[in-house]
């Protein structure tokens, strides 16, 4: 189960290793915690008043569209409003997911674990300093709370039957697939779209330690495709998604980067420098 904040966010985090694994035949469920309702239109095609009138109920139907193309097998929303950017008007509305009771956040996601009930359950890390959007914030939050509190029989007894997750996972904003790309960029003698601004803020990001990589190189194009299925959110011309040949986006980084912040009693853990390259190791059957 991976849990996410808006639509759009399950295909640039994390697509390869669903599709991976959907190729192995294992199960998968997003949890979509907010429906995007603040969310521009970034496609210059598509930016009419008509779409913008729409643009919730659009925005689900691409996020039902990329998570086909990704393998999800079950889409789940939470149930709450974007909350917009940091400071935004957006913040104050109740509906919102930053303004959620805490408990009624986790209660919702536990009651979805205990129903899944999920080896590996994925969300976001404490280290969002890079991009601190309220949403995000609050999936980590939510997610550890609920991590913790679906295998205890006190916690939400109205939300189902206890269930220990084996793994927690933090997803890891790969630095160095983002310096690989502007290098590749200038390589080939093209404008990277990576200016000052944006090197800054990966440059000011420290390492995350990274405990498990996915290889993803049979299934490299799915971000790619499962992207352009939020045709509202992303620009098919855009440098930043689409400004190398796709041939060579593929082959640059070719891994999804985790770091495991919680395994239940028995599940062995990567130790020293060990990195893993498989979310169910040490789960799997014998």
């Amino acid at each position: 189960m991976t849990v996410h904040a808006h639509p759009d966010d399950e295909s640039s985090k994390g697509a390869g290793t669903i599709a991976r694994y959907r190729d192995e035949g294992v199960r998968s469920v997003l949890v979509c915690c907010t429906g995007g309702e603040e969310g521009d239109v970034l496609n210059p095609a598509l930016d009419t008043p008509e779409v913008r009138a729409d643009l919730p109920a659009i925005r689900r139907r691409e996020l039902d569209r990329a998570a086909a193309v990704i393998g999800y097998d079950e889409v789940v929303l939470l149930g709450y409003r974007d909350s917009g950017m940091p400071g935004s008007e957006a913040n104050t509305n109740p509906a919102c997911f930053a303004a959620a009771p805490l408990d009624e956040a986790v209660g919702r996601l536990v009651g979805h674990i205990r129903r899944v009930r999920p080896q590996v359950l994925v969300i976001y890390g404490d280290e969002q300093s890079g991009y601190p959007h309220p949403d995000h914030l609050r999936v980590h939050e939510v997610g550890l709370a609920a991590y913790e509190a679906a295998g205890d029989p006190g916690a939400f007894p109205e939300a189902g039957a206890p269930w220990v997750v084996a793994k927690l996972y933090y997803t890891v904003f790969s630095v160095a697939r983002f310096r690989l790309l502007h290098e590749t960029f200038l390589e080939l003698g093209l404008e990277s779209p990576f200016d000052e601004q944006w090197r800054a803020r990966w440059e000011g990001v420290p390492d995350e330690p990274v405990t498990t990589r996915i290889d993803i190189s049979a299934v490299a194009d799915v971000r790619r495709r499962a992207l352009l299925a939020h045709a509202t959110q992303v620009d098919p011309e855009s440098k930043f998604w689409f400004g190398l040949p796709p041939e060579v986006m593929d082959g640059i980084h070719p891994f999804d980067d985790y770091r495991l912040a919680r395994a239940a009693p028995g599940v062995p853990e990567p130790t020293g420098d060990e990195v893993e390259d498989d979310l169910f190791a040490g789960v799997r059957p014998g």
